[in-house]
């Protein structure tokens, strides 16, 4: 067996021959010390705020032209102090994935394929389909123990809001389904 240059590349005599810690020359091969940090050509850096869920951390957007290079978390954000969770610190390919639509798709009943419609389009058959549920299940009074008990409810309606509501859209969206009778109104700030 012959011992040559592999074994004196060996990490642990790196270490031995000044570098104890392993911070410095040790921990390095040729393709670390090329390394460069994804923020370094960033032309603009602009705050922003974790859209994954209710706690609002501080993200850091890095920019080069018109395209997302990388987001880290903010060190001054009071919330979260720089960290991220994974989902926040993937966020970049949220932003940037191939696979992200910019259009409203819509697959027909029995269809099996998805069609582009226009953010005014899909508006429009929100609208007729929740008016439509709420005057088909339309509760004005249901059968209790004392008599008719009034309840001006419909259940052919519910809402589960996301992870990238904040609390003002929150209180909203239950203020407007409330006011249309609907009952099953919540929000999983997980999802």
């Amino acid at each position: 067996m012959q011992v040559g240059n592999g074994i004196r590349r060996w990490p642990v005599l790196k270490q031995f021959r000044g570098d104890p810690l392993g911070l410095a020359k040790a921990a390095r091969s040729k393709p670390t010390s090329q390394l460069a940090p994804r923020t370094r050509k960033a032309q603009r850096v602009v705050q922003s705020v974790c859209p994954y869920c209710a706690v609002g951390c501080g993200q850091l957007v890095y920019a080069e032209g018109d395209e997302v290079t990388q987001i880290e978390g903010d060190p001054a954000s009071p919330i979260s102090h720089g960290r991220l969770c994974p989902k926040g610190a993937a966020s970049r390919g949220l932003v940037t994935s191939p696979l992200r639509e910019y259009q409203v798709k819509y697959r027909r009943p029995y269809g099996s394929g998805w069609e582009a419609l226009s953010l005014e389009q899909a508006m429009e058959m929100i609208a007729d389909r929740v008016i439509a549920t709420r005057e088909a299940t339309w509760e004005a009074e249901v059968e209790a123990d004392k008599g008719r008990l009034r309840v001006n409810r419909t259940l052919g309606i519910g809402s589960l809001g996301g992870a990238t509501l904040d609390n003002e859209e929150n209180y909203l969206i239950k203020k407007l389904f409330v006011a249309l009778g609907v009952v099953s109104v919540e929000n999983q700030a997980r999802i």
